[in-house]
């Protein structure tokens, strides 16, 4: 069943915005922008068409590629699945998979993904909950029950399952139906070291030469899903200066931020992100040296880590660029001169720059313990804390929970605790956990001190170690059936549990209440004063802007393009030759740099004789993006796949805050790529019949 919300507002891009910049929501695209620049606009049902055929693939983006449920999506998305579903015989990150047969296909417990069927703007509906002059906390919960009260209404009428997508800030709310699909099974995924050859020295970098793709099929009843769009592969191909358009879902930007808040990324979150996230990798890599097994069963962890950690460095660099911030700043300020001019708009506004400042200071104080308390990098102690705070949140009020402890959202957070498979099913490793607990105990000591409330309610007068030992040892709550059993037992099991974690949790669970209070209380100011600055920005330029990335379904595009780099330009177009000459030329397997990140499996070794080496394989072209576009697919004016997106250059990080088109480049796959691989290298002649409706 589908909603009948689906008419798509097309609007004209005001002419400031520089080059093909913006990740366009599908209700507000600047098509005559497009037609003007390149001759060529989507219409409503070509958007339908690409919009049905995408998939919200947890963090990262993918889209059906066949009538039988096929998706794809990068090797990098998917590696957490792959990770999921070997073993120790079996490798399939280092070795790679193909099923050739539907009942070589294997089933990846926990994975759902999902298709958007509808959206609907409920701006207003939720406006009318809130009257003028209410304070800003109380605002956000009649906001909140407004929502709830229309998702639940949504949910009931449609079978779908809604999200609350905010945009612009606040200025605009949407209620997002999707269909979840919940049995998903691993097709084809190539070997690691050719998927991300190049390892992280080549991450965000260009030229490149990654096969970063992987293949699912959806089912469902038991049978291969049968989905109503899919996108046809394109037997043409790309060249230099075609029009490209990436349809998914960009995680974050912050674009629309203040400038104070954007001075808060700068000065605490980023630098606190990046420490977490050097932590972390320091982690994994002591616990990598133990072994080659124990190095396969982390490899996966160690290589998001690492991407995260040098996107974030990324971002942070984009304030280095004084130019482009003095050009936000100058935004800034041509904005609020607009706002004082008029008297009705300074009413509502003009105090909103300050307001959020003063919320940032606030939030500065906050940091360091919003960075420390809670589970500690554990697993189990994080399921614990679940179970704590879910049972007391489900004997409340609807309207007196935490946000996301809503009615609609209880039973698939409960699900996710102790439905099969639980949480991290498969994926439970004592020895790592044992591991993380303890240097998250260390570092919660060093960093907060003997005396602080939480390192007292956790250590007591023990070291890290010893707590960690004794709470892991004893534990249950790596046992789906215990935790289901508590859950089943509600708040009395759970307050009467002498689980060592669940009674660490206890402990813990009213300071990181008492922390989300403050937290909550700030961003119930930068909500209702983001959306009065949105609504005057809307008012003083009308809505010709796109909103920052929230993981919400986008439309950006651009040509495929080279840029100025290293004194020359680089080119558009990579290709095999190219792959086979950066092997060798860092020595090939025997040289082993960068610990083998230019090193090629055996069967590309093999099997160059057969390769077509002139085939394109991977593109710049200047598309807007962000992290949560990987695995997007790339498609022509016709509406077929003509790439993948796996990367963006490291030029293209800062677009965290702001859009530079000279430089601003997404990577993708060719096509033309994956189909030679997929015949002459993996033997896999059927799949790429399926994909060419042959």
């Amino acid at each position: 069943m589908r909603l009948s919300i689906l008419a798509v507002g097309l609007v004209c891009a005001v002419s400031s915005l520089r080059a093909d910049e913006g990740m366009w929501t599908f209700d507000n695209l600047p098509v005559k922008k497009m037609q003007a620049k390149f001759g060529f606009a989507p219409d409503v049902k070509w958007l339908e068409h690409v919009r049905l055929a995408a998939i919200h693939f947890g963090g990262g983006s993918g889209s059906f590629i066949s009538k039988d449920g096929l998706v794809l999506t990068n090797h990098h998305v998917g590696r957490g699945a792959v990770q999921r579903l070997s073993s120790k015989e079996h490798d399939y990150i280092k070795d790679g998979f193909v099923a050739l047969t539907r009942d070589q296909e294997l089933k990846v417990p926990g994975l759902t993904l999902r298709t958007l069927m509808a959206m609907e703007n409920v701006t207003e509906r939720v406006a009318k909950a809130v009257k003028p002059g209410t304070p800003e906390k109380e605002a956000a919960k009649h906001r909140k029950a407004a929502l709830d009260a229309l998702e639940g209404e949504l949910e009931q009428k449609t079978g779908l399952v809604f999200e609350q997508v905010t945009l612009y800030q606040g200025g605009e709310t949407w209620l997002y139906g999707y269909k979840v699909h919940r049995d998903v099974r691993l097709v084809m995924a190539p070997e690691g070291q050719v998927a991300s050859f190049g390892g992280d020295p080549d991450n965000f970098t260009y030229p490149r030469h990654n096969l970063d793709f992987s293949m699912f099929r959806i089912y469902e009843n038991g049978k291969p899903y049968h989905p109503e769009h899919f996108l046809r592969w394109s037997r043409e191909g790309l060249k230099a200066g075609d029009l490209t358009f990436v349809i998914g879902h960009p995680g974050s930007t912050a674009r629309l931020q203040t400038l104070a808040q954007m001075h808060y990324d700068r000065d605490f979150s980023l630098p606190l992100r990046i420490q977490a996230a050097e932590r972390s990798r320091a982690i994994l890599k002591e616990y990598a040296q133990r072994s080659p097994e124990h190095e396969r069963q982390v490899k996966t962890m160690i290589y998001g880590v690492e991407n995260g950690l040098k996107a974030t460095k990324g971002y942070a660099s984009g304030f280095k660029n004084p130019e482009a911030m003095a050009v936000i700043a100058k935004a800034e300020a041509e904005l609020k001169a607009k706002v004082m001019q008029e008297p009705a708009l300074s009413a509502e506004a003009g105090q909103s720059w300050a307001r959020i400042e003063q919320a940032m200071k606030t939030q500065e104080g906050l940091s360091k313990e919003a960075t420390i308390l809670g589970s500690r990098g554990s697993a189990t102690l994080g399921q614990a804390l679940s179970l704590v705070r879910l049972v007391e949140q489900e004997r409340k009020p609807n309207q007196e929970r935490l946000p996301e402890y809503s009615e609609g959202s209880i039973q698939s957070l409960k699900n996710r605790l102790v439905g099969p498979g639980g949480p991290r099913e498969g994926a439970f490793n004592p020895e790592l956990e044992l591991l993380q607990l303890t240097r998250g105990l260390e570092e919660a000591l060093a960093t907060l001190g003997a005396q602080h409330p939480f390192v007292m309610a956790v250590l007591g007068n023990q070291a890290p170690a010893e707590v960690a030992a004794a709470a892991l040892a004893a534990t249950r709550m790596q046992d789906p059936a215990a935790r289901k059993l508590l859950l089943e037992g509600g708040k009395r099991a759970v307050d009467a549990s002498q689980d060592p974690m669940v009674v660490l949790a206890r402990k813990i669970e009213p300071m990181l209440l008492e922390l989300r209070k403050q937290q909550d209380g700030i961003k119930a100011i930068l909500d209702e004063h983001g959306a009065r600055i949105a609504k005057a920005r809307f008012a003083v330029y009308g809505k010709a802007m796109y909103p920052d990335a929230t993981s919400s379904l986008r439309l950006t595009y651009g040509p495929v393009a080279t840029y100025p780099a290293n004194g020359t330009l680089i080119q558009p177009f990579t290709t095999f030759g190219g792959m086979y000459d950066r092997h060798v030329g860092w020595g090939g397997n025997e040289a082993k740099a960068e610990n083998g990140a230019w090193a090629l499996p055996q069967r590309w070794l093999d099997r160059k004789g057969s390769l077509n080496l002139d085939t394109p394989f991977c593109f710049s072209h200047a598309v807007d993006i962000i992290g949560g576009n990987s695995g997007s697919p790339v498609i022509n004016t016709k509406g077929e796949l003509v790439g993948l997106i796996f990367d963006g250059n490291i030029e293209m990080l800062p677009g965290r805050y702001f859009y530079d088109g000279t430089t601003n480049r997404g990577i993708s796959v060719d096509a033309r790529a994956i189909l030679e691989a997929i015949v002459k290298i993996y033997d896999a002649q059927p799949i790429a019949d399926e994909i060419l409706g042959n």
